[in-house]
């Protein structure tokens, strides 16, 4: 989500990648979570940390646990989220739990690409 928030509002003055600790599925509740928005994610994939290299000057993380940085990195910023995946009850009650993390990666991101012009 955040990936799809930062090519949103800074992606042609930025380059952006997201990674994980492994590369998985993006999961379905995100990408309804976002279209609600008006974002599609639907064509961005899931990488490794690996997958995206070393030495960017800025890397935020969004999880609150095992958060993978890249070697060599510039400024860190940690944004602890639940994972929503995670998230138990109905299909309802699951993408209301992906609606609140995508809520505040959205006013954060948005003020992160203003921070960096």
């Amino acid at each position: 989500m955040a990936e799809g928030f930062l090519r949103a509002y800074a992606g042609d003055r930025l380059e952006v990648q997201s990674a994980g600790t492994k590369a998985t599925a993006i999961h379905p509740l995100a990408v309804r979570a976002m279209r609600e928005v008006g974002i599609d994610i639907s064509a961005q994939r899931s990488k490794s940390v690996d997958d995206v290299g070393e030495g960017w000057d800025v890397v935020v993380t969004v999880c609150d646990a095992n958060c993978p940085i890249p070697p060599r990195s510039g400024m860190k910023l940690r944004w602890s989220y639940p994972d929503p995946a995670l998230a138990g009850g109905d299909d309802e009650s699951r993408l209301a739990a992906f609606r609140t993390v995508r809520d505040g990666i959205q006013k954060r991101v948005r003020a992160l690409a203003t921070r960096l012009g």
